[in-house]
């Protein structure tokens, strides 16, 4: 366990909640099926596959080597189990839980199954979008609890367009906009199957900035193969001159080839800038197989 005790002790804890060990990026042996999160004041495993208690009990132990003066809540997710369950070890968290990132805040839900409320991985795509929203109208596509969005006002966004079926998620993301005291009128949220409501969404636009952050493969609702083209080919419509698209995508059997191939043959108009490279500490042995981030830019000019 001493590798797992050198990477976290190069990950101190600090106030932003954060990923303080990726092992489903292969780069560990051994570690294949581990991550540990941060979500001040708590310390959260996460278990995609079976191990021994001697295994979990190395991992907890390596955790308070690597933090000696860390005495806040454990907790440990079995991922593997139908359901997802969550094990509260040792203390307990601060209700309602909120947590920072980048200077927003966000409240999260540890003990309720799989999705936690903010995803880690995607912290570098909310500071690209921090970084560009300056006066933009920002289209949230998949927004789930908005993180997006709050990421976009922060970077002073006139207005943004979240939309999503779920209606979990987007209370969530209410509660969120009201943490940061966002203003209700220049936020919207619809919950929507987004394949039937162009319309509503045209009626907002046009978009300086739109997000594509699909689930990969979320029977019912979307799978990346069959549905991803029709997002993209409807950008000229949405889109105004120039507006820059975020082109997320999180599979292990689809790479960037997929994504290069579907926006030539979908979404010609579109330049790609370049990669949103994600947080260090999410080390892929194959990047191909981990979350994808890109930045295109439209031009209207080739529609």
């Amino acid at each position: 366990m001493q590798l797992l005790v050198e990477q976290l002790s190069q990950r101190p804890l600090e106030d932003d909640a954060c990923r303080l060990f990726h092992g489903r990026g292969k780069y560990f042996a051994g570690f294949e099926q581990l991550t540990i999160d941060w979500f001040s004041p708590a310390i959260f495993i996460t278990l995609f596959a079976e191990h021994d208690a001697d295994f979990q009990q190395r991992v907890i132990d390596a955790i308070a080597q690597a933090y000696p003066t860390f005495d806040g809540p454990l907790l440990i997710q079995r991922r593997y189990i139908h359901g997802a369950p969550v094990e509260m070890l040792r203390g307990e968290l601060p209700v309602p839980h909120h947590v920072t990132e980048s200077g927003a805040t966000y409240q999260v839900k540890l003990l309720d199954g799989q999705n936690n409320g903010l995803f880690l991985d995607m912290s570098a795509g909310r500071s690209w979008l921090k970084n560009i929203a300056h006066g933009r109208n920002v289209l949230n596509l998949f927004s789930y609890t908005c993180s997006f969005s709050l990421a976009a006002f922060a970077g002073g966004a006139n207005q943004v367009i979240n939309i999503d079926m779920s209606h979990g998620a987007l209370k969530l993301g209410k509660i969120n906009h009201k943490l940061n005291n966002i203003p209700t009128e220049k936020v919207k949220f619809f919950r929507h199957d987004i394949f039937k409501s162009w319309g509503k969404l045209k009626r907002y636009g046009g978009y300086d900035a739109i997000i594509f952050d699909p689930p990969t493969n979320q029977v019912g609702s979307f799978v990346a193969q069959q549905d991803y083209h029709k997002l993209v080919k409807r950008i000229p419509q949405l889109a105004n001159d120039k507006a820059d698209l975020l082109i997320c995508l999180n599979s292990p059997d689809l790479g960037s080839d997929f994504i290069a191939a579907m926006m030539n043959e979908h979404a010609p108009e579109c330049e790609f800038i370049g990669v949103v490279n994600n947080p260090a500490v999410f080390k892929e042995i194959d990047s191909d197989k981990g979350l994808k981030v890109y930045h295109y830019r439209y031009h209207a000019s080739l529609a």
